[in-house]
């Protein structure tokens, strides 16, 4: 499914996928393909666990801004009150 996406990421059609296996093929061999897949595998997994990361880091300081906002929002209602 990862490489349906990646190569619809790319818009690449059938014949070019076709075109660049094979030069991939001339270029490295049969015995060459499993390391490449496994460096590109390596590669995908390592940028998709970066991207994890920055968004769960957006998402952290978010979080501290929207618990700011609610901490100056209950001294709003409190201040209100006393009036």
């Amino acid at each position: 499914m990862a490489l349906n996406q990646f190569i619809l990421f790319l818009n690449l059609g059938g014949g070019e996928v076709v075109i660049i296996i094979f030069v991939i093929l001339l270029l490295f061999g049969g015995k060459g393909l499993p390391s490449i897949a496994k460096t590109l595998g390596k590669g995908i997994r390592e940028f998709k666990n970066a991207s994890s990361d920055i968004q769960k880091d957006i998402l952290k300081g978010n979080e501290d801004v929207i618990e700011q906002v609610n901490e100056q929002v209950q001294e709003l209602k409190k201040e209100i009150e006393k009036e």
